[in-house]
């Protein structure tokens, strides 16, 4: 190993796109790393969560007391969040408050050193409010105790990331653009490979202690330049470009939340960043940590080589909650956490649950969900009409599914192999809704020579309605539900070439095991 470092290093949203591939490659090269995370079930399923090395800490950068509690012991912390989800409605102040916490969980703490990955941010009177935001919390975390590292990206390119998601998606699906003029604009897009080399490899180079960076690859383009090459490594004819001086930031974000997979939460501030010459304007980190950097045609080669083969280890969309709806707890009175509606399914079927899971676990994304994809596909751009996700996220793998994945419009919540997929809906609704999957043994069968074992699969909807808007929705869509739930039972159960037993039917309420349900999760993970 590189590394023979003892001391402990704190990784800051390590669930995250760059976070989650920066843990193993710390990990690899001999150091101590706490992963901070809001929900550790979304580490405990990665191939490196055993390693160790490695410890794994809930905690939250809102959350003061978790911080600090995370801080002790560390010598080193890379700060890699940001705010730009939808679970922050205004993410320039929640990044703000963010970087504070950190400064006073820093006060006194065995810190030494942190490590920022920031956006370039350029001279530029016109800053976008996102490279604003970036450059404030320089700012605030250089008032700390411990001394900070910046390091300033453009665009990282790399599978999976929202710049090569934005880029691929609008070149793939759009023959003809009209753009807003910055298309012309110049920046220097850095391979998500040469971001983590330089991040992993700062920690053994103490002279960067308190100095800032910029970080990039060798290429200097123009937006219009690059499309033209992710087409030519795509197979793709040049794409029609039209400049057009009349499309705001907010048109152009809504477009891209149609056309792409990243939302208008993230479109809007992305897109206003666009109108920024994004440039290094100095390169001593290339003397310091010396190493090959990827051209931008390699690196799209590369990023759309894993697309291919299905191997992208963390997405932009990971950074997602997966907390349990406290209303599901067991324990609880019916009333407590208000009405909850739910409707269920569900359908015997003459084979193992082993034999049945893998339709299951191959839900969504290019499969589909086995009836009435016209329906979901429909619902899909309604969603993203309304600035919602849609299903354009598709899955990270085709096969596999792990907690905290993005599946189409829903996140994974649970994942039992053989046994149960929990969904959590982050699709626009008015309420809280749950898409779950169970799978079952019966006792039909057993023991009778000749007989195949029956295993029962339900499929329930639980729904926590917001308001009289809430509950509107839900009954308007109830027959939906009985129609999709229905068929996407009996497609299940014919997909596994197996007779059905009994069902599709209803499921009455004491069918429905709610309290087999996750616990309630504590309060760091909300």
């Amino acid at each position: 190993m590189a590394n023979s470092s003892t001391h402990t290093v704190l990784v800051t949203g390590a669930t995250g796109y760059v976070g989650g591939r920066l843990v193993p490659l710390l990990l690899e090269l001999g150091h101590h790393v706490r992963a901070m995370v809001r929900s550790p079930r979304k580490l405990a399923c990665r191939p490196w969560a055993s390693h160790p090395g490695l410890d794994i800490v809930q905690a939250d950068l809102h959350d003061p007391q978790s911080l600090a509690a995370a801080l002790q012991g560390c010598s080193a912390v890379f700060y890699l969040v940001h705010s730009m989800t939808a679970r922050h409605h205004d993410f320039k102040d929640a990044d703000r408050k963010a970087a504070y916490n950190m400064v006073r969980a820093l006060k006194g703490s065995s810190v030494q050193r942190v490590i920022y990955l920031s956006g370039l941010v350029p001279d530029d009177a016109n800053l976008s409010p996102h490279l604003k935001s970036r450059a404030e919390v320089a700012e605030i975390l250089s008032l700390s105790d411990a001394p900070v590292t910046v390091l300033r990206a453009a665009q990282i390119i790399g599978s999976g990331s929202a710049s090569f998601e934005l880029v691929r998606y609008l070149v793939d699906r759009l023959p003809i653009m009209i753009t807003p003029k910055w298309i012309f604009m110049q920046c220097q897009p850095i391979a998500i490979t040469n971001v983590l080399e330089y991040l992993a490899r700062i920690l053994d180079h103490p002279e960067t202690t308190g100095k800032t960076y910029d970080i990039g690859g060798p290429d200097i383009l123009t937006y219009r330049e690059l499309f033209d090459i992710y087409a030519q490594e795509a197979g793709l004819r040049r794409r029609w470009i039209i400049p057009v001086p009349v499309l705001t930031p907010y048109l152009s974000s809504l477009w891209l939340n149609l056309v792409t997979p990243v939302p208008t939460v993230l479109a809007r501030p992305l897109v206003e960043g666009l109108r920024n010459k994004v440039v290094c304007t100095e390169n001593a980190i290339r003397d310091i940590i010396p190493q090959p950097l990827l051209s931008v045609r390699e690196s799209i080669r590369r990023a759309l080589e894993r697309v291919r083969q299905h191997a992208v280890p963390t997405r932009w969309s990971d950074a997602g909650n997966t907390r349990t709806a406290e209303w599901l707890a067991c324990g609880d009175a019916p009333f407590a956490g208000g009405t909850v509606v739910r409707s269920a399914h569900v359908v015997g079927i003459h084979a193992t649950p082993e034999e049945v899971w893998p339709l299951i676990r191959r839900i969504g994304g290019e499969t589909g969900w086995y009836r009435g994809d016209l329906l979901w596909r429909l619902r899909g751009f309604a969603d993203k009409l309304i600035g919602g996700p849609g299903l354009r996220r598709g899955r990270r793998d085709p096969e596999s599914l792990l907690v905290g994945d993005a599946l189409d419009f829903w996140r994974v919540l649970r994942v039992e192999d053989n046994s149960h997929l929990l969904l959590h809906a982050e699709m626009r609704v008015p309420g809280e809704a749950l898409l779950e999957f169970r799978l079952a043994p019966t006792r039909n069968g057993e023991g009778r020579p000749g007989k195949t074992p029956e295993t029962r699969l339900s499929l329930a909807a639980h729904f926590m309605p917001r308001g009289l808007g809430g509950m509107l929705y839900w009954y308007a869509m109830a027959p939906f539900h009985a129609y999709l739930f229905s068929g996407m039972l009996k497609a299940i159960a014919r997909g596994t070439g197996r007779d059905i037993t009994f069902g599709p039917r209803p499921a009455g309420a004491e069918e429905v095991d709610q309290c087999s349900l996750p616990e309630r999760n504590g309060p760091q993970d909300q």
